[in-house]
């Protein structure tokens, strides 16, 4: 099949084209060309910028099997691929989040479940406030003008190699480096991840499948003593969240960390049953862990929390 991926050069794109490839099948990438490039040599770059007029002229007279939109943030943007597409890709898939959920406290958190308002036109800043509402809008454009042939992934945090948010990354990188270690909660609240390879795979299989729908991608959740545990932590800490939330650390600081009595509790407990039922298969946690360490030990990555600020934080808690 003929692929066509919008973005496609880090992270999650990266898996997603890798997976496309090894599955055999012809995969391009539309990008500005603005961050590194270390995709095989086989892989077709296109250049534009769909957030420009005329900036995808490089689609102009080519067709697809089908298009899988990993960098649409804006609803504008997408609009403008949408349309120059509309005839040209079999299938449209939207790689969305799980943020779009108006009540994430409900657990598990589902397919059909409220979802927030669409952001207002015009919303170009893209914020922790929102980005769910921006995603929200995306998908209406994809479903608006594909139908049946719309497909929307809602994948979890998603964890494994090249993982430049640097959150999955820092508890793998933290475990390694020893010592005592300040883990958020008393190990009871859980963390559930899904490994990119994991949704690289099922993106394939939706699109080979020519299967249409909505779909929450999340793998195992665990408690965050298992979590602790799969990672190697000899020496835990743990320090309760209200006591994290006075000494000013959140999710910035200690990501992943959602206490199990928060009001978005429940995206740490995402099912993704129907996924599963539809051919999405799950790597093992430690798995997942192993191969983000043998990444990350050579990624130079920086993080919010630093050895000093996190000696400071055990000596205030331990007062």
């Amino acid at each position: 099949m003929d692929i066509l991926v919008l973005g496609g050069t880090q992270f999650v794109g990266r898996h997603i084209v890798l997976a496309f490839l090894a599955s055999g099948h012809r995969v391009s990438i539309l990008t500005r060309g603005r961050t590194p490039d270390e995709l095989p040599a086989e892989v077709e770059r296109l250049r534009g910028d769909r957030g420009e007029a005329g900036g995808l002229g490089a689609l102009a007279g080519r067709s697809w099997d089908a298009c899988v939109d990993v960098s649409g943030y804006l609803p504008q943007a997408v609009q403008a691929s949408v349309d120059a597409l509309r005839e040209r890709v079999g299938r449209y898939v939207l790689i969305s989040t799980v943020s779009v959920y108006a009540e994430p406290d409900r657990h598990p958190v589902r397919e059909d479940d409220p979802l927030l308002p669409p952001a207002p036109a015009g919303t170009t800043d893209v914020t922790g406030e929102t980005y769910g509402p921006l995603k929200v809008a995306c998908e209406h454009v994809v479903q608006a003008a594909f139908g049946a042939r719309a497909t929307l992934l809602r994948p979890q945090i998603v964890a494994g190699p090249f993982d430049h948010t640097a959150r999955y990354p820092y508890w793998v990188d933290r475990a390694s480096g020893g010592g005592e270690t300040l883990l958020p909660g008393n190990g009871s609240d859980h963390v559930q991840v899904i490994d990119a390879r994991d949704l690289a795979r099922f993106t394939v299989r939706v699109v080979e499948g020519g299967v249409g729908g909505i779909f929450n991608v999340a793998g195992p959740r665990l408690s965050w003593g298992q979590f602790a545990r799969l990672l190697g932590v000899r020496a835990p800490v743990w320090v309760d969240a209200a006591t994290l939330r006075d000494l000013g650390l959140g999710f910035r600081e200690l990501p992943l960390f959602i206490p199990e009595d928060g009001e978005q509790a429940g995206l740490m407990n995402v099912s993704a049953e129907r996924a599963v039922m539809a051919g999405l298969t799950l790597t093992a946690p430690e798995v997942t862990a192993r191969d983000t360490r043998a990444w990350s030990e050579h990624a130079g990555l920086s993080y919010a929390l630093t050895p000093q600020r996190e000696a400071e934080v055990l000596a205030a808690a331990r007062r």
